[in-house]
């Protein structure tokens, strides 16, 4: 079974990125295991905590470099992604020439309120994860926009269609993982 490092750009207890990113995870169970990494210890990125680097940041790092691929779930601030992710990528891609994220297959998903879902953060994100060298896949992509209904208390997903569209995105990262992967 591949393993998928989850980084989840909302640090909110009740987020609805989180919410998404573990309906995902029970639609994966048996085909890939989601290993979410805690991004709410990550300190800002600073050059001068390599001298004495915070744990938060080897955890976060060994737990990218031992996934199959990775996951992105990202709510969208002002047309873009958020400032946890970006600091997160900050730290995974350094020091120079120990890039966890590199040659990694990688997807991007969010959701929010909003009409079209988190479409332009998501767009933004991919571009930052191309540079990192992260092989983000294209197709098919969630802009899923948030209705409480869509959901039960337990997580679960309560709309026959939305499920079928989940249980659909997971089977194309699967084999978006498998056809792109370079660990052996």
């Amino acid at each position: 079974m591949k393993k998928i490092a989850v980084l989840v750009g909302s640090l909110r207890r009740h987020s609805i990125n989180r919410r998404l990113a573990e309906a995902l995870a029970r639609l994966a169970e048996g085909r890939l295991e989601f290993d979410f990494i805690e991004l709410s210890g990550v300190p800002m990125y600073n050059e001068d905590l390599w001298d004495d680097i915070p744990t938060s940041i080897t955890r976060m790092k060994r737990q990218i470099e031992q996934a199959d691929g990775v996951l992105f779930v990202s709510p969208e601030y002002n047309r873009s992604f958020t400032a946890v992710l970006k600091n997160s990528i900050d730290w995974g891609t350094r020091p120079y020439g120990q890039n966890s994220f590199a040659g990694k297959p990688g997807a991007v998903v969010g959701t929010s309120p909003g009409a079209i879902g988190t479409a332009v953060g998501q767009s933004q994100l991919k571009s930052v994860l191309n540079a990192a060298h992260v092989i983000v896949m294209g197709q098919p992509e969630i802009y899923l926009t948030w209705k409480a209904e869509l959901f039960d208390e337990d997580g679960g997903i309560t709309n026959e269609s939305t499920r079928s569209f989940l249980q659909n995105w997971v089977r194309d990262f699967e084999v978006w993982i498998e056809r792109t992967s370079h660990k052996k």
